[in-house]
């Protein structure tokens, strides 16, 4: 599974993102311990306003160093209960953990990528994983949740322009044509009477010298 990477964020088209807080990344520790755990590991919480539920179509982000992110939303269980489920594991943002490919891309993820549905949701958190020592910091940024677009009505074309009308179609001509054979029996037709007027013109060329059947010689002569 993957996601569309670019070198600039990807234009919205007409929407506004859903408004959000995401919390900074904050590495995973081991229980009773202070120190981050090995290999690293971060997590972002994020939450709609006032517990709100909405429904996700596309989560846009730029890359900082993240080389796998998993996803898991909070949506509406058995009983009204909220659970949490998985809708994107182990996307590989950067191809080598150990190069700068993909470090600081922007990608977009879309809702026929993920393993779930992400109506109604209440929360998300995204998991972040960089195996390699090389990079000391490693996160998302610019994340942004963007809900499901609408076609654009039509009060928002100028009242001119929904008041012109159609172009004028050109009449069919498929009725009017004439027999495809029937066309090239009579071009054949005419080919042959032009044959047969050539021939008829050469001959007559010729025989203006022609005397009772024989060529007379002071005509020839003249010629």
């Amino acid at each position: 599974m993957s996601g569309a990477a670019g070198p600039g964020p990807p234009a919205g088209p007409g929407r506004s993102p859903l408004p959000c807080a995401p919390r900074p990344a904050a590495p995973l520790q081991l229980a009773g311990g202070a120190e981050p755990a090995r290999p690293g590991v971060a997590v972002i919480d994020l939450r709609f306003p006032r517990g709100a539920a909405a429904d996700v179509q596309e989560i846009v982000f730029k890359n900082f160093y993240t080389a796998f992110l998993s996803v898991r939303v909070q949506r509406p269980g058995p009983s009204g209960s909220r659970r949490w489920v998985t809708c994107l594991r182990d996307l590989c943002l950067m191809p080598c953990p150990h190069t700068e490919e993909g470090s600081q891309d922007y990608f977009c993820l879309h809702r026929h990528q993920m393993l779930c549905d992400v109506d109604q949701v209440t929360a998300m958190r995204f998991i972040l994983r960089q195996p390699s020592p090389v990079w000391l910091h490693f996160t998302i940024e610019d994340l942004q949740i963007f809900p499901p677009g609408q076609k654009s009505p039509q009060k928002d074309f100028p009242s001119w322009l929904s008041q012109l009308t159609p172009p004028e179609q050109p009449a069919s001509l498929h009725g009017e044509l004439p027999d495809p054979e029937k066309v090239s029996t009579e071009v054949q037709q005419m080919w042959v009477l032009t044959e047969v007027i050539r021939a008829r013109q050469a001959a007559a060329r010729i025989g203006r010298f022609d005397v009772d059947g024989c060529y007379d010689v002071n005509l020839l002569s003249y010629t």
